[in-house]
């Protein structure tokens, strides 16, 4: 399986039209991959909060539309990042949108873990409830978004609904970097699952970017890492391998707390 991520460049010079045809003409130059991956909020950029308002957009909006083009003119599944939805009903959410190589809605995922504490993504933005799985023809992908990697229940419920490749966007600030590729093996190791997880490049809301998506495999090994720049970082692996990694280490049938309790 091949799959590339996309680092994109988020920078303040550049309009969000501009930088929606340039993301779509980078998707359509990944044509012969299996698995194309954006980053989270690149539209507007993750702590851009006052943009949120204003770009927020329907879930077949603008950005919908160029993805969904893109996609099939790449003949690729694309997990194209994530956007600000604004629903019928007036609510923002940090909604990821994933398209089919003939360019159909997959699935979409409202981000359950809204960053910010008291202010920002945390007050602006709804929080999503379900947690989403996409079944890919040779794997099964399980979608989270950024803040969510420090919070492994997660990811074992994505785990437990047949996930064996763990696809995270984000926009992730540089100051903890440390903290970005901690967690991403940490999940990969805990779950024995591939674990992508693709972030922004550049600097937006005066915060500068980590940069360095990251591509690890179900024992921990990183097999692919970005620089800080904006970047393609293309892959390839076996999804079999988590599989035989679960069957040869099964740490995961000696769970005990978390299941469902005896019945009986």
């Amino acid at each position: 399986m091949r799959a590339s991520l996309i680092q994109i460049a988020v920078n303040e010079d550049e309009t969000v039209e501009a930088r929606r045809v340039r993301a779509a003409a980078l998707v359509r130059e990944q044509a012969g991959a299996d698995l194309v991956v954006l980053p989270e909020l690149w539209t507007t950029g993750a702590f851009a909060y006052e943009e949120f308002d204003a770009a927020a957009e329907p879930l077949r909006g603008p950005t919908y539309e160029a993805m969904a083009k893109a996609a099939g003119d790449a003949g690729v599944w694309l997990h194209a990042g994530s956007v600000p939805e604004r629903d019928p009903d007036g609510r923002i959410y940090n909604t990821s949108l994933l398209f089919s190589p003939a360019g159909d809605l997959a699935a979409s995922y409202r981000k359950i873990h809204r960053f910010g504490f008291d202010k920002g993504e945390a007050v602006l933005m709804g929080a999503g409830r379900e947690p989403v799985t996409v079944r890919l023809p040779e794997t099964t992908l399980g979608v989270a978004t950024c803040y969510d990697l420090r919070f492994p229940e997660l990811f074992r419920s994505l785990v437990d609904a047949g996930a064996e490749i763990l696809v995270v966007p984000a926009g992730w600030p540089e100051r903890r970097r440390s903290h970005w590729t901690l967690l991403a093996q940490a999940r990969a190791v805990e779950n024995q699952a591939f674990v992508l997880a693709c972030g922004t490049a550049g600097t937006h809301a005066g915060v500068p970017q980590a940069g360095h998506s990251i591509v690890v495999d179900p024992w921990g090994e990183v097999l692919a890492e970005a620089g800080a720049d904006e970047e393609v970082l293309t892959v390839e692996f076996d999804p079999e391998r988590v599989a035989r990694t679960r069957e040869q280490f099964p740490a995961l049938k000696d769970r005990v707390l978390g299941l469902d309790p005896p019945r009986g």
